[in-house]
Parts: C-alpha cells; structure tokens; sequence
C-alpha cells in the first residue's frame, strides 16, 4: 500500500474512532427529549458530525477527515474539560451547564464544512447548529451564555485546524536525478 493509501486508512479510521468517541460521549450525557423541539436538536447534534464526515468521504478527502477529527477532538476536550472544571447550574436544577456540548458539537461540524467545502455547503449547517442551540435554551437545559460559549468552542476548534478544499494537491516527486512538483486532482 502506498504512502497516500496509508494516509487516507489512517484517516478514516481515526475518524470513524473521532466519531465512535463523539456519540458514545453523548450518549452517556443523557441526552433525553422531553419535546419535539428538543428531540429534533438532539437528533440534528448527532446528525452534523455524520454530515461533516459524509462530506470528506463524498469528495475522497482523507485529509480533511484527519482535520474534522483533530477539531471534534478539541471541541469535545475543552468542552468537557470546562463541563468538569466550573460546575454551572442548568436552568432546570442539573449540573454541568457551561459550555452546551450539543452547541459546541453543531457549530464545529458547521465551521469544518464551511471553511473546507465552503459556504454553500457550511450555511445550511449553520442554520441547522442555531437550531440546536435554541432547542437546548427552549428545552431549559441551558443558558444563553451556555450556547454561545459551545458555538464559540466549536466554532474556533475547526477554524484552528481546518484548510480550503480545492480537489487538487500538490506532491514533490523525485526519482533518478529528476525532481519536481506535480499537481494532482482526484478524478
């Protein structure tokens, strides 16, 4: 198997563990819906990082799997780390309020497709991430403050580690006194 071969496997399969890690995390967060609102945010939170991940496999793009995994890590580690760190009250008596995971979840797969794949694709996943942010305020299982803070959180993870798609790559080769670049696009 070749070096590039190797690289794309161990970018999908370190972005489907990413994955794995991501849903069993909010899974074990007890994520319940006591609402239709509520219920489709949840299903939308856990539908935005499917999406990011579909859309590197969609344009065979290993690279940007290892990105959104390297975000969604981030994402997942601060958040969770200020989760643990300063104990905030949800509006409806729980614990662990600050950030809003959900949020911060939403808006890194958002940032990911946007800056990668570019607008057209990221906007309607913005407007998708809003929508999880005010069903975990409708559902008073966080705060304004909460929700931002998550957008801010993934927002600011995928932007750190995300670069443009443009399909083409560009590769040094060398070989029996011959060297040079090579652009190449996947077909």
């Amino acid at each position: 198997m070749g070096s590039r071969a190797a690289g794309k496997t161990r970018a999908t399969i370190h972005g489907t563990f990413t994955l794995g890690l991501l849903l069993f995390l909010m899974a074990s967060a007890n994520a319940q819906a006591s609402d239709g609102i509520e219920l489709a945010g949840t299903i939308l939170m856990y539908a935005l990082p499917v999406t990011a991940y579909g859309m590197t496999a969609s344009h065979d793009d290993g690279e940007g799997a290892l990105q959104y995994s390297e975000a969604a890590a981030l994402t997942l580690g601060v958040t969770f780390t200020l989760k643990n760190t300063i104990d905030a009250e949800r509006p409806d008596g729980g614990s662990q309020s600050f950030p809003s995971g959900h949020t911060s979840v939403s808006f890194s797969a958002a940032e990911f497709v946007r800056k990668r794949y570019g607008p057209e694709y990221g906007m309607p996943l913005y407007a998708a991430a809003a929508f999880v942010g005010y069903s975990r305020v409708e559902a008073d299982r966080h705060y304004v403050r909460d929700v931002v803070a998550g957008a801010v959180i993934g927002i600011a993870s995928s932007y750190l580690f995300t670069s443009p798609y443009y399909g083409w790559s560009i590769l040094a080769e060398a070989a029996d006194g011959y060297y040079g670049l090579v652009a190449v696009r996947p077909w």
